[in-house]
């Protein structure tokens, strides 16, 4: 279990991340985190979830066609 603490960031509110959360994560400064609402609550990855969509349809769509992406290769 992690623990992150909030701290004033002048007028806003910043998060401190342990260094073992962030290599848990495969994530460092600078990059973006999301936070994905489930019924559990919520998750936090580095993934954006939209893109893991549009790879979803992605597949689906070279599935649907392999044959024809099959005879392109020759």
């Amino acid at each position: 279990m992690f623990s992150v603490k909030l701290t004033q960031i002048g007028n806003s509110v910043g998060a401190v991340f342990p260094k073992e959360l962030l290599a848990h994560l495969h994530a460092e400064k600078g990059d973006t985190l999301f936070f994905v609402e489930s019924p559990q609550g919520f998750t936090m990855t580095p993934y954006d979830p939209a893109i893991e969509e549009q790879l979803a349809e992605g597949r689906e769509f070279m599935r649907e066609y392999r044959d024809a992406f099959h005879a392109l290769a020759k």
